[in-house]
């Protein structure tokens, strides 16, 4: 029995990794975000808190291995993009340095916070759209992909700008009027960048499903990859519309902004229900590879990760709009998918924490699988 040593997990270490960031910080927003009243809202606030704190520690700790192992080894870079698969994680990156940039203004807001969040939403656009478009170049001059093989993790690198956009409304209000204004004008250039495509892709991934069915059991939880732009599109929709509102109040764009509010809620209605649709079909993809077990029928890896942002985001997205429109069935439902998050959540971590012990002492269960995420099959 003998323990890895660290230069291993460096040379090991994967872009998948930063699923667990964004899992964790999606998590520790839904739990802010949830409409509790009293002592219940107080408690749900402070471990809201603490997850986003552990979150930002981890993205720190993955983001030192990642690079470490970019120094140690310099071709790994060139590794990394030319996988089918790996490649599409580095699109986590920026996305996993969301929440923690959100939760410095959402549990802080003091104007040093916001100062360095507004750095970090600086660093966050640009890596975001490098990925966004340096990775599917990869993918279409260097890798080898066909339709029977794509999954929902083609998104990953291109859904990274909307989730940058979606993080400029949180920003907006905090900032002075002249920076609120470009900080919400980018937004929806990112979301312009983002959403369109993303929509292309989900329509490969339907063509896909219906002429080669489920992808292999190990990338079973790429069904639930499909709610996150869906739901990072309707919120940026619904939040940068009210924050270029008050951004723009009293200039010459004012009443053009009062309309992006007021079409973002319908464009984020709309988006919701295409959402509604993508939902409950991972629900039922996902009661299908179950028919056979956990284990058996879907096999541990770091993808299942992809139970959480994805859920977490289309949850904030239904929580925003039952506050915005006052329909008490949105926030019923935003509660239950918050709790469904929230356990999801907990039964990843858990898993992921265990086979990373068992791998630490050098052992393993029968059938217990790497935390790394599934090879091309």
């Amino acid at each position: 029995m003998t323990l890895r040593l660290p230069q291993a997990a460096v040379r090991g270490f994967t872009p998948n990794w930063f699923a667990v960031t964004m899992g964790t910080g999606a998590a520790a927003l839904v739990l802010a975000a949830l409409p509790l009243q009293g002592a219940a809202a107080e408690a749900a606030h402070a471990v809201a808190t603490g997850l986003w704190a552990f979150d930002a520690g981890l993205f720190v700790l993955f983001l030192g291995l990642l690079l470490a192992r970019l120094a140690l080894d310099r071709g790994a870079l060139r590794e990394l993009l030319e996988h089918p698969l790996q490649s599409l994680f580095f699109g986590a990156l920026p996305m996993g340095l969301v929440p923690i940039i959100n939760g410095l203004v959402i549990f802080d807001g003091g104007p040093r916070a916001v100062s360095i969040a507004l750095g970090l939403w600086i660093a966050d656009v640009a890596i975001s759209v490098l990925v966004a478009v340096a990775v599917p170049y990869w993918v279409i001059t260097r890798q080898d992909h066909r339709l029977d093989r794509v999954t929902a993790a083609l998104l990953l690198p291109v859904v990274a700008p909307e989730v940058a956009a979606s993080s400029a409304a949180v920003l907006a209000p905090h900032l002075p009027a002249a920076t609120a204004q470009w900080v919400t004008g980018t937004g929806y250039v990112l979301w312009g960048i983002s959403v369109p495509l993303a929509f292309s892709l989900l329509t490969l991934v339907l063509i896909r499903l219906i002429l080669h069915k489920l992808p292999a059991r190990e990338l079973g939880v790429t069904s639930w990859l499909t709610l996150g732009p869906i739901g990072t599109g309707a919120l940026g929709l619904l939040t940068l519309g009210e924050a270029a509102a008050h951004a723009f109040a009293g200039t010459p764009l004012a009443e053009a902004m009062g309309a992006a509010r007021d079409l973002g809620l319908v464009g984020a209605l709309l988006l919701w229900g295409a959402g509604f649709w993508w939902l409950a079909g991972a629900l039922m993809f996902t009661r299908h590879y179950l028919r056979d077990g956990w284990r058996d029928g879907l096999p541990f890896n770091l993808g299942w990760w992809g139970f959480t942002f994805p859920l977490g985001v289309y949850t904030l997205a239904t929580l925003k709009l039952a506050q915005v429109t006052g329909f008490g069935a949105l926030a019923d439902l935003g509660l239950a998918l918050g709790a469904l998050l929230l356990a999801l959540w907990v039964l990843v971590a858990l898993r992921t924490g265990l086979d990373l012990a068992r791998k630490a002492v050098g052992t393993s269960a029968p059938g217990a699988t790497a935390p790394a995420a599934p090879a091309m099959t």
